[in-house]
């Protein structure tokens, strides 16, 4: 197709960008910041304020789990992550709950994408952004992806309001009660707390 050449370079780009990145960040680093981003999202969970990162961060996540690995959004969901204060932590946590969602409704994100890239209506329109620079990195052309970033997309926004009154409402329905209840003080006097505790002082900053 039309500039399939320089869609190609840039992809290469890009799998040479991830594969440097991986010469300077081991596993044990991913996994570190992936434990850091864990413990600073329940820790802000259970605190009293946050509600919007952690919604934002819920909703972003429904993103990535909708888009592939390697793709335009997933990038730009990567940039607003690091670049604004959204929970990081919490987007991780959804994007692997929404990426088996994602997987289980392919089928009805096929056929939505397919209606979508064979509406003669918005042809014109899907051959120009085609020729665009870096707007083939999207993966539009494909029926699932297309399919499955436009139910991404609406899902992330009806989930943030969603997400913010869960936040809310287990503060107040379950966390306040639970933290008064024995099995909590119990917790809280074992090894494990104290440990958490000493990481969440020392690495909890988020």
């Amino acid at each position: 197709m039309i500039k399939s050449d320089r869609f190609a370079i840039i992809s290469d780009i890009i799998m040479f960008c991830y594969f440097l990145a991986l010469e300077f960040y081991t596993l044990g680093d991913v996994m570190t910041l992936l434990l850091k981003q864990i413990f600073a999202f329940f820790k802000l969970l259970n605190s009293d304020t946050g509600e919007n990162s952690l919604a934002i961060g819920l909703s972003l996540g429904i993103i990535l789990g909708f888009s592939p690995m390697l793709s335009l959004q997933t990038i730009l969901v990567f940039i607003l992550l690091f670049f604004f204060r959204i929970q990081m932590g919490a987007a991780f946590l959804s994007a692997f709950f929404f990426k088996l969602i994602a997987f289980l409704i392919d089928p009805l994100a096929d056929q939505l994408g397919r209606a979508i890239l064979e509406n003669p209506s918005y042809r014109s329109l899907f051959v120009e952004l085609y020729n665009m620079p870096i707007v083939p990195l999207t993966r539009f052309n494909n029926s699932i992806v297309m399919g499955s970033g436009v139910l991404g997309f609406i899902f992330a926004l009806i989930g943030f309001f969603i997400f913010r009154v869960m936040i809310f409402k287990y503060r107040e329905l379950i966390l306040n009660r639970f933290k008064k209840t024995l099995i909590w003080k119990s917790f809280a006097a074992t090894a494990i707390y104290k440990w958490y505790s000493t990481y969440d002082s020392l690495y909890g900053k988020h």
